[in-house]
């Protein structure tokens, strides 16, 4: 089946005013993208080059939220399974799901989907919709197809059951949710190379099912005690920051300008100083008080207004000399909410930017120490026993064969530094089981996160899913995922008994340098940063809309494709790197972004065209052009 494609609505009276302000269609836009769908502009006529229709807004409760009237009457056939499947996946994450109001069906060829307004529900919902290819498969049949190899599929699982439930009702909801942990599916490694497994035993999963299992499968470590300094960038905080003396007595300003009540309307005030009017005193009625950054609001006010909103009315003599002038009165322009301009807090979750921002309030709120999530400490191997270490490399036994330098262990140590985690360096370990267990004990000892590179595919040397499940008692929860580069990519768990977590993540990454490196930045980011305590609708890269610069071909997986984006007056320009193989490292040399190229359909285009726009994750700097 062609790449779907997808027009994106949002609903908002605030983003209408300014499309800056949307967050909930980027969100919408970056997921289906990664999943291999192609954004498209809405066209109104309907005449089917748009698969699926996707509303963002106007489904709730409040006054001005029509979406569900507007769009039902349009509707020829209703789709109240996907109406309960977004429900579901809302009120699973908080019961005000219950107040949203979606509908979904079609309209000749087109599917249709309404969905709230935030960005955690949009996530929400658009992750449930697209998990297990619930809405590939409503457009296949809506297309016209028969979906015969869904069903050929589900024919060949046979009768599911459900743990101890044994609901048969709840046999549709087998369908949406992420991969389930299976059980131990690797090769025996003491079995000779002629008895063992020819191909994977691990079925393959779509990047957003993997994505979502690694976001389920991990929880922010341990909140310690950390001081206010230089080193704490990076750090998320564990608190609500408040300043931990009544002093100054009231609330602070970040602006210039006067202190006054938020039910004061615009007018003509009289204007009080620090030196005519203590802060302790309540503000009279009729008086506004003038602040300066940083200076303290007095008693009774609890809204600032800028100098900008204000007019000079008049001014009165305070001494002989002619500077010697002050304000008398001054006319408030507008009036304004309580609270506006006031204190800077600093809220749960918030990161710590090295930019400075967050570091430079905590120190102007007199804060020496905060509490912050431990920051996930990573053990790092590569497998092979042809690898030699650049820094110290020990020749090879055998017929003159010089061995490879192990090329994945410093470019990942160099970007997990970069990230801002430390680096546990557990070597390269050869391919025997021994030295497999000793490795990955040293790391489950020392580290938070285990990252290996080598080894995860179908050879005699292949030991890390062997050794995880047959040795250190872990659950594969993934060992094959649908995306080029990075086929082999797995994620895993391993218990630690007694440790500060019940489980440590592993991910065994591709041997092949560019296959390293790309899963990396898709997978591994989004699961450190999710250790460090970054709430979950945060943890994956930025990504923003490109215009690329070179035709680019598409594979029938979805593929990362290497590039350099550039930031122009005309918006983002993607410049390939050159040659796309997962071996050729200098495929990443200079790539601050990854081009989610949608896969090749059947009777799609085999490539895209230059001009063409599409999705980019963004990995690095952004370069000026």
């Amino acid at each position: 089946m062609a790449a779907p494609r997808v027009a994106i609505l949002t609903v908002s009276d605030t983003a209408a005013l300014d499309p800056a302000a949307d967050r909930s269609g980027p969100a919408i836009q970056a997921l289906v993208t990664q999943h291999g769908y192609i954004c498209t502009h809405l066209t109104l006529s309907l005449t089917g080059d748009v698969d699926w229709i996707v509303t963002t807004g106007g489904t709730g409760f409040g006054l001005r939220d029509r979406t569900p009237e507007a769009i039902r009457p349009l509707l020829e056939r209703e789709a109240p399974g996907i109406v309960h499947l977004m429900l579901n996946a809302s009120m699973q994450a908080t019961p005000l799901g219950a107040l949203s109001r979606p509908v979904a069906g079609t309209i000749k060829n087109t599917l249709v989907s309404t969905l709230p307004g935030s960005v955690k529900a949009v996530q929400e919902n658009i992750t449930a919709l697209l998990q297990a290819g619930v809405v590939e498969h409503a457009i296949e049949l809506v297309r016209g197809g028969r979906g015969e190899h869904v069903h050929a599929r589900l024919a060949a699982e046979g009768p599911r059951s459900f743990g101890h439930h044994h609901h048969h009702h709840h046999d549709h909801d087998r369908e949406h949710r992420a991969p389930v942990t299976r059980s131990t599916l690797s090769q025996d490694p003491s079995l000779p190379a002629h008895a063992r497994l020819r191909e994977s035993p691990y079925p393959i999963v779509s990047i957003s099912d993997a994505l979502v299992t690694v976001l389920r499968e991990i929880r922010p470590l341990p909140v310690f005690e950390e001081r206010v300094t230089s080193k704490l960038r990076g750090y998320v905080l564990a608190e609500d920051i408040f300043a931990p003396q009544n002093v100054p007595i009231t609330h602070s300003t970040n602006v210039d300008g006067y202190a006054l009540r938020s039910t004061d309307p615009p007018g003509i005030y009289t204007v009080l100083t620090p030196h005519s009017h203590l802060i302790s005193t309540p503000l009279p009625p009729g008086h506004i008080f003038r602040v300066n950054t940083g200076g303290p609001i007095p008693a009774g006010a609890d809204t600032v207004i800028m100098v900008e909103d204000t007019r000079l009315r008049a001014t009165h003599r305070i001494g002989p000399a002619p500077e010697e002038v002050e304000e008398a009165q001054v006319e408030t322009l507008v009036q304004v909410p309580p609270g506006e301009n006031g204190d800077l807090v600093l809220e749960r979750g918030t990161v710590v930017q090295a930019a400075g921002g967050e570091i430079g309030s905590l120190a102007f709120v007199g804060r020496t120490t905060v509490r912050a999530f431990k920051r996930p400490v990573v053990a790092l191997l590569s497998t092979g026993g042809e690898l030699l270490d650049v820094q110290a490399p020990t020749p090879l036994p055998g017929d003159g064969w010089g061995g490879i330098w192990d090329t994945n262990r410093p470019s990942l140590q160099a970007a997990i530094e970069g990230y801002g985690y430390e680096v546990v360096d557990l070597g390269i370990v050869p391919d025997n089981v021994p030295a497999h267990v000793a490795a990955l004990r040293r790391g489950l000892a020392e580290a938070d996160l285990i990252l290996t590179t080598g080894g995860t595919s179908m050879g005699v040397g292949d030991l890390l899913k062997p050794v995880i499940e047959h040795h250190l008692g872990g659950t594969v929860h993934f060992g094959r995922v649908r995306v080029k580069p990075g086929k082999p990519t797995t994620f895993a768990t391993i218990p630690t008994p007694g440790g500060q977590a019940d489980s440590v993540p592993l991910f065994a990454l591709p041997g092949n340098p560019a296959s390293a490196l790309v899963t990396f930045h898709i997978f591994v980011v989004p699961a450190l940063r999710r250790l460090g305590g970054w709430t979950s609708a945060k943890c994956r890269l930025p990504s923003v809309r490109v215009q690329i610069q070179e035709s680019m071909k598409l594979d029938s997986r979805p593929e990362y494709h290497r590039a350099i984006i550039v930031a122009t007056p005309e918006g983002f320009k993607a410049h390939s790197t050159g040659g796309q193989r997962s071996s050729r490292v200098a495929s990443l040399k200079g790539a601050n972004g990854f081009v989610a190229l949608p896969p090749r359909g059947e009777k799609g285009p085999a490539k895209l065209e230059v001009g063409d726009f599409v999705e980019a994750i963004i990995i690095g700097e952004l370069h000026m052009g």
